[in-house]
């Protein structure tokens, strides 16, 4: 039986560019499993790379469907954007190990669908100043920068990812990203293991 290998943490914890090297590891052999959003592509992203962009009416008509696993709507200051997973046939445990990247939320939902043996937890951590400098470098670079919204999602990350609700999650094990090759490589060595 598969595993699902799911990355979280606050953001810009570094867990896009760990999810990119995790999946361009030939030895690990990992499925990609993509979610959605109805948010906005940013500069540098690719369909179906990070997420599949997607119109409200599109999550809808998977809702309609029974085909929503979990699902986060963020009231943003450009309006509300919607996260989630669905269904669509990107997973089969019964064939292949996956990488998947979410929210905390998003992990205990995943782990409720697909069963607690079935998710492993990789939890990203980084010192909170230095979170908040990666997130001003990279909204710097985008062509139209989103500084309402870094600081929104920087706020809420707080709340969102507390130390209770990580409890809470059964998440034991967190892997620092001072050094990201370290970091990745940590992880690699856990997947082998798991």
């Amino acid at each position: 039986m598969g595993k699902i290998f799911y990355i979280m943490g606050k953001s810009s914890s570094g867990k896009d560019t760990i999810y990119r090297k995790l999946q361009e590891s030939e030895n690990l052999k990992l499925g990609r499993l993509v979610l959605y959003t109805t948010r906005p592509i940013r500069d540098g992203e690719k369909e179906g790379q990070e997420y599949h962009f997607v119109d409200e009416a599109k999550y809808f008509e998977f809702d309609k469907a029974e085909k929503v696993i979990e699902a986060r709507t963020y009231q943003t200051v450009y309006g509300p954007w919607t996260y989630f997973t669905a269904d669509d046939g990107q997973v089969d445990l019964e064939n292949a190990d996956y990488l998947g990247i979410g929210t905390l939320e998003s992990y205990v939902k995943m782990r409720e669908y697909y069963g607690k043996e079935n998710v492993c937890p990789v939890y990203i951590e980084v010192e909170d100043g230095e979170r908040l400098a990666r997130a001003l470098k990279r909204e710097r670079s985008q062509e139209i920068p989103r500084y309402e919204e870094m600081c929104r999602r920087f706020l809420a990350d707080q709340e969102d990812f507390s130390e209770e609700k990580i409890a809470a999650a059964g998440i034991t094990r967190k892997f620092q990203n001072v050094d990201l090759e370290e970091c990745v490589e940590e992880i690699a060595e856990y997947i082998r293991q798991a």
